[in-house]
């Protein structure tokens, strides 16, 4: 009998198809849905110090344990990371402390890393596992960017996300039975799923683009941002989210290749692969006339002067590239959201948004969310821009 792995809300537009990365013999994943809520929970049970993600996360694993629904001992929490700051190596210990003081003792808490670390509670990683990862990763990427592109504009309301909830379902399909996952396939698809969303009638006023940079949690999760995209599509307002898979090719560029050599020679070459794919889903994006970011290492390269990129913790050089070049590719308002008190975000982020607002010619508006602020100041903030 499988055992359930309960894998807290992080990535809204890809989790529906990334969870079915960890569908194994051993596991059926469930991606946790409760709304802010949890916030209470989350405060009993961590440090009010803590950051904004820890606690909603914490708050989620807890409360879904806590519903009954799951029996504890044949439920296991996974906490994504990546094995570098704050979620990366110590929010899994933070969690795992949580459990246990909240008398879930038999429950266990994996990491998910690519650093070895917590190697007695890491979640092995497959061959399989990976080659469904890698289309989650494209296919979420450009339905997100998509979908943000075409809502605030449909003439019948609800289209986009009739045409979105089409397209997960087919593509989860593929993705739970192992089917049509080619490489060409996929490319080839970019296209037919541009085509598709285009197809969609759309009004011709255009609205003012709004473009969201961040940590990764406030930045991909309306629980992590209190739903500011939609806040700015109810404003008049157009969003852009940039894909993961930038922040997929940031984290191989500043972390993978300082491991040991060989190791570093293989990240290597999955980040050219990686690239090739990103620049045929950009291309099928701008042919029918839809906004995107540059690949990766041209975003860096124009960065160049501007943002230091030799800082690589957290989201690191990764913040301030994405704004500068949103700002010189024409979207001249941004909208940095982080949790209160992040260092890497305040550092590299926000630290610099004057600097990089000055010399790029734009302007940039940073919003802070913690558990003891309220959402009314953060669209505040959020009007501050838009009205400007």
């Amino acid at each position: 009998m499988k055992e359930k792995l309960l894998i807290p809300a992080m990535l809204d537009a890809h989790f529906p198809l990334m969870k079915y990365v960890f569908l194994t013999r051993d596991y059926d994943p469930v991606v946790l849905s409760q709304g802010k809520e949890v916030l209470s929970v989350g405060l009993k049970y961590t440090h009010n110090d803590m950051c904004f993600p820890l606690v909603m996360i914490v708050g989620q694993m807890i409360d879904a344990l806590s519903s009954g629904e799951y029996d504890p001992s044949r439920t296991k929490l996974l906490m994504p990371s990546l094995g570098d700051a704050c979620r990366g190596a110590n929010y899994t210990e933070l969690l795992r402390k949580a459990v246990r003081n909240s008398g879930f003792t038999q429950t266990r808490v994996l990491s998910l890393n690519l650093m070895h670390i917590d190697k007695e509670n890491q979640l092995g990683i497959t061959p399989v596992m990976v080659w469904r990862a890698l289309f989650a990763l494209f296919y979420g990427d450009i339905i997100m960017m998509l979908v943000q592109q075409v809502r605030p504009y449909e003439k019948r309301k609800g289209d986009t996300e009739r045409l979105r909830d089409r397209w997960l379902a087919k593509l989860g399909g593929e993705l739970r039975e192992l089917r049509r996952l080619d490489i060409n396939i996929m490319v080839k698809r970019f296209r037919t799923i541009v085509r598709s969303f285009k197809r969609i009638p759309r009004t011709e006023k255009k609205k003012q683009r709004i473009a969201l940079v961040g940590e990764l949690y406030t930045k991909y999760c309306s629980l992590g941002n209190w739903d500011m995209v939609r806040f700015i599509e109810n404003n008049g307002c157009e969003s852009f989210t940039n894909g993961l898979s930038w922040y997929v090719l940031y984290y191989i560029d500043a972390q993978l290749i300082h491991l040991p050599a060989v190791e570093a020679l293989g990240y290597r070459a999955v980040g050219w692969l990686l690239e090739r794919i990103q620049k045929s889903m950009i291309s099928a994006l701008t042919e029918e006339g839809f906004f995107s970011l540059p690949s990766l290492q041209t975003v860096k390269a124009e960065a160049e002067g501007v943002v230091s990129t030799g800082a690589s913790a957290g989201d690191g050089w990764l913040i301030g590239a994405e704004a500068a070049g949103y700002i010189r590719h024409g979207c001249k308002k941004v909208l940095g959201v982080q949790p209160f008190g992040c260092m890497p975000n305040h550092v590299f982020g926000r630290g610099l948004y004057s600097s990089i607002a000055r010399q790029c010619g734009g302007q940039i508006v940073s919003v802070d969310i913690d558990s003891s602020g309220t959402p009314i100041n953060a669209y505040n903030r959020a009007r501050m821009l838009i009205d400007s």
